[in-house]
């Protein structure tokens, strides 16, 4: 089995399928530390009747207790969708070394808001588009059911 990015995708978007199946919009997230998952979450925002749960944000405060650290530079964030500028601010915080995602989210996503400003933590790197298709699947048919 070969641990690459399209493998920790295919993680995350089992929790976004998670997400689904919950009613909640399908966005699943996963941190990875030396090749170890050692946080996973999808998106709770209906659960718990907070705008904050966000998948990414629930990854990240599972992944800091985990360690008992507020940073992480050596961890990686997978999401299937792009963040939104919320769950940007908690990565820059975080100081996340590499933030990798599915498909680009033209409403929300922090690149509709910042343009050309980075959100991140400077010495963060962001892979974009892997699993793009099966990411944007997920989104779209969860909004075609619910119009």
């Amino acid at each position: 089995m070969v641990l690459d990015d399209e493998y920790f995708m295919q993680l995350a978007l089992q929790q976004a399928q998670y997400a689904f199946e919950d009613d909640e919009v399908p966005v699943g997230a996963i941190v990875v530390l030396n090749t170890k998952v050692i946080a996973r979450a999808h998106n709770q925002v209906e659960r718990l009747n907070d705008p904050t749960a966000h998948a990414e944000m629930i990854a990240l405060t599972s992944a800091f207790n985990y360690l008992g650290s507020k940073y992480i530079p050596e961890a990686s964030l997978y999401v299937t969708v792009e963040p939104c500028l919320m769950c940007c601010g908690a990565l820059y915080w975080g100081k996340l070394g590499r933030v990798v995602y599915g498909c680009a989210d033209e409403k929300n996503g922090y690149q509709h808001i910042t343009g050309d400003k980075w959100p991140f933590h400077p010495k963060t790197t962001v892979t974009k588009g892997v699993l793009e298709e099966e990411c944007a699947a997920l989104m779209k048919t969860f909004f075609r059911n619910r119009r």
